[in-house]
Formats: C-alpha cells, sequence, structure tokens
C-alpha cells in the first residue's frame, strides 16, 4: 500500500504543478466546445476519486472471489484510446477558480488517503472486484492504482490545453 500511496503522491505533486500558476482565465478556457477546460479536468479527477472511494466501500461489502481477473490497467494512459466519462464523474460547466480547485483536490485526496487507512484488511482488496466504467470487473485494489493512471492520462491532456 505503500507503493501505491507514493504514486498517488507523486502523480498529485505533478498534477499541482501544473495547475498551481494558472491565472483563473486560462484555467477555465475550454480548447473548442467540445473539450474540457483545465478546471474541468481538475473536476473531473475530484469527482473520480470520490466515485473510487464509494465502488471500494461498495466493493468491500461483496462476496469475496478466489482471484478476480486482473486488467492491464495501463490501458487508460494510451491517450489514442478515448473513454466516455460517466455522467456522475462530468465535470460542472460552471468556472472553478484556481485555489477552490486547490483546495476541492487536497480534501479530496486526503479522504481517499484517510479511507484506505481504515481498511482492515488490506489484501482483501485484490480478492473482490466491482465493475469498471471502462474496463469492466475490476479488483479493488486496481481501482485505486487507476486514480494514479487517470490522473496521469489528464495531466498530459491539460499539458496539451495550456500548451495550445
Amino acid at each position: 500500500m505503500s507503493n501505491v500511496k507514493e504514486h498517488l503522491d507523486t502523480t498529485r505533486t505533478q498534477l499541482l504543478q501544473e495547475i498551481h500558476l494558472l491565472d483563473d482565465t486560462t484555467f477555465n478556457k475550454k480548447p473548442d466546445a467540445q473539450s474540457w477546460s483545465v478546471a474541468q479536468i481538475c473536476h473531473h479527477l475530484v469527482l473520480v476519486e470520490e466515485a473510487t472511494k464509494k465502488a471500494i466501500t461498495w466493493g468491500l461489502k461483496a462476496e469475496e472471489q478466489s482471484t478476480p481477473a486482473r486488467k492491464n490497467v495501463q490501458l487508460i494512459l494510451d491517450r489514442s484510446r478515448k473513454f466516455q466519462a460517466p455522467p456522475i464523474v462530468e465535470p460542472a460547466e460552471e468556472p472553478f477558480t484556481v485555489q477552490a480547485m486547490l483546495d476541492l483536490l487536497a480534501t479530496t485526496r486526503k479522504n481517499l488517503l484517510a479511507f484506505l487507512q481504515t481498511i482492515e484488511e488490506p489484501e482483501a482488496l485484490a480478492k473482490r472486484a466491482v465493475k469498471h466504467p471502462a474496463l469492466g470487473e475490476l479488483p479493488l485494489d486496481q481501482w485505486i492504482e487507476m486514480v494514479y493512471m487517470h490522473e496521469q492520462r489528464h495531466i498530459k491532456q491539460l499539458q496539451e490545453i495550456v500548451r495550445e
């Protein structure tokens, strides 16, 4: 679990470095009508983290499986593959200030890490699975991996937006 926390911390640090110097106008500017702004990408990441916590909570109540099939979660890093965000994790249309989003990201991460600390049997995460919207049935420990991999995917996206 400490390795996962390291990945979560490293990825989040990178995200914060990308956004903390942006002004609110740049932060909320959409590259085009179909694309998300940097602010919306960050809001999406907050919503995904909250949904992940809920999925793991629900999954821990599910029946234990001997070995749920492992998935190639690295697929999420391939930006040539497009995924449609489920409505529950679609970002808001209204603008955000950079500071408000930094606070939201910090709160959500603090809540996720505190939640993970409460899991009495971390090994149980590999023995239970919940349906993931992009990857199907996914072991709970891989849901946690997906948080930082998904964030890495969107860091690349927001870097492209800022460069444009």
